[in-house]
């Protein structure tokens, strides 16, 4: 659906830019945007290859195992339908803690892993489960409390204080995930069935 989405948007502006006669400010744009990105993934690829190769040395040496045991109590309550001990739990913890320290490229190969752990768990598989919804609002919250990539950008842009956005970081993903949690269990009471 995203890839349509954009390529509505690509289409309406190259059409908007024959019409208008401005076809070399579309060309332009395209190369310079290609080149930025392409400069932005070579500086932002360091960076994000050391921590998710952190991320790798520590599922290997077991503290993300550790760290998932830790989370376990409150993902127990949040996740009610999964039996204490599945595999889901700790791919979703693994999945939080790669979040928390703002890897979210990290955190995806565990996300896709923990829907596919809760859909063998769901009974009508035509449906996402309570589980598989619980766990979409808390990801997509995104809780951070170390936001690397964007700290990453504010240092390839060469800004000042790089990490002065964390606070800030911290604030608005602790208040969308608690609002999301909020939301999620009001409208589970609501629409039970």
């Amino acid at each position: 659906m995203v890839n349509i989405i954009w390529s509505i948007l690509i289409f309406i502006g190259i059409l908007f830019g024959f019409i208008t006669n401005n076809l070399d400010k579309v060309n332009t744009t395209i190369v310079d945007s290609t080149k930025v990105s392409l400069e932005m993934l070579f500086k932002i690829f360091p960076v994000l290859a050391l921590w998710m190769g952190l991320t790798k040395i520590a599922e290997q040496s077991g503290l993300l195992k550790k760290l998932s045991n830790k989370l376990s109590f409150f993902l127990v309550k949040l996740f009610p339908e999964i039996p204490k001990g599945h595999e889901a739990l700790s791919l979703i913890a693994s999945n939080m803690i790669a979040n928390i320290f703002g890897l979210g490229s990290a955190a995806t190969p565990f996300g896709l892993k923990a829907m596919q752990s809760l859909q063998k768990l769901n009974k009508d598989k035509k449906v996402a489960s309570r589980s598989m919804i619980t766990f979409l609002v808390i990801n997509t919250s995104g809780l951070t409390i170390i936001p690397t990539t964007i700290i990453s950008l504010r240092m390839m842009y060469k800004s000042i204080q790089p990490t002065t956005i964390v606070f800030a970081c911290i604030l608005s993903t602790t208040a969308s995930t608690i609002a999301g949690i909020l939301m999620d269990r009001f409208l589970a009471r609501r629409y039970k069935n």
